[in-house]
């Protein structure tokens, strides 16, 4: 096994180069199953774990707030100062009025709240990487990859958010911050504010990426090498997609079927297309569809920490193995020309 380690930006979080996804905790999983992938990844040198007070996914009402209670049960019997813990604070661009009942700001009282409720759910006394989960304001979001300006709509200035997660910092609650589903706009706007006004940095930036989805190549690569904020790249399977069992099968059991609409951002006109070829090349490399999606991420040198999510032992045991496979320069000479013509289908 050849997992690494990173330090995570201008922090002092070093972090392997998986990190285990909960998303499944209290809806795909029992806290039981859980609990196995917890000690199955951290035995493989996994110390990286990142959930959500929103989680599990879809959010549900008679589900919200399950997933940090599970990890929370788990941390509780684990070494917390082996664990780098990240979660989220959801936003209020998504509705989801049974999430704090609705008030998602990102302003003092609201962080506030949402910090305290996740430090009591995960039964630990501090969050080691806090991470707003998408932008207050009106972006493109999840399968959207159009600005609208019709869309506008208030948000929290930034220098109010950043003072509040400051206080926060200060009182021991959270050691570091990091931004998801953000775009260059937001994330300049928080490295410029936090410079002036002499307040936290952020030093990461989580969003979604994988052979099918590639826009942080060309929207925030640079950014995030020049300014020193490392990539979390999330869904590096594309919710399954990438395995190709939906190819082969429409009807296959997964998140995809098993909730209608969840995947959207997926059911564009060149994603099987993509797919099949991705496929065919794991194929002449004598390699599953899965691990090629999951070795692309895990070989990109501006990808600090890949997040990979599973729903039995059998996936979460190939996604780790991936990291085994070794890239050369003539596999990424097949997947770009696979990319250059199936350019990015699923943004």
């Amino acid at each position: 096994m050849m997992v690494k380690y990173t330090q995570l930006g201008s922090s002092d979080l070093v972090v392997s180069n998986i990190c285990l996804g909960t998303m499944t905790f209290g809806q795909q999983n029992t806290e039981k199953e859980a609990h196995q992938q917890l000690n199955y990844a951290t035995d493989q040198g996994i110390n990286f774990i990142d959930t959500a007070e929103m989680y599990p996914v879809p959010p549900r009402e008679n589900t919200v707030y399950s997933t940090e209670s599970i990890v929370g049960s788990w941390i509780k019997k684990n070494p917390r100062d082996k664990i780098i813990l990240a979660t989220k604070a959801a936003g209020s661009a998504r509705g989801m009025p049974w999430v704090r009942d609705g008030e998602h700001a990102f302003n003092r009282t609201n962080l506030r709240s949402a910090v305290e409720g996740s430090l009591k759910r995960l039964q630990t006394d501090y969050i080691d990487l806090y991470q707003l989960h998408w932008p207050e304001r009106n972006t493109p979001m999840f399968g959207q990859y159009l600005f609208n300006p019709e869309q506008e709509r208030e948000y929290t200035d930034f220098a109010e958010t950043l003072q509040a997660l400051s206080e926060l910092i200060n009182e021991g609650k959270i050691r570091h911050i990091g931004l998801s589903n953000e775009w260059p706009w937001g994330l300049m706007q928080f490295l410029n504010t936090s410079e002036r006004e002499s307040l936290p940095r952020v030093v990461s930036m989580q969003n979604a990426y994988n052979l099918i989805n590639r826009t942080y190549d060309s929207s925030l690569r640079e950014m995030g090498y020049r300014e020193n904020v490392p990539f979390l790249a999330y869904s590096p399977m594309a919710f399954g997609h990438l395995s190709a069992k939906y190819i082969n099968d429409p009807k296959a059991q997964g998140r995809v079927n098993d909730f209608d609409g969840f995947a959207q951002r997926y059911e564009k006109p060149s994603v099987e297309p993509a797919i099949k070829a991705y496929a065919a090349l794991a194929q002449e490399l004598n390699i599953t569809p899965a691990t090629l999606a999951l070795a692309f991420t895990y070989s990109r040198w501006f990808c600090a920490s890949s997040i990979i999510g599973a729903t039995n032992m059998d996936q979460l045991t190939e996604n780790i193995n991936a990291i085994n496979f070794e890239w050369s320069d003539e596999v990424e000479q097949a997947i770009e020309a696979i990319h250059l013509k199936f350019f990015n289908p699923a943004p």
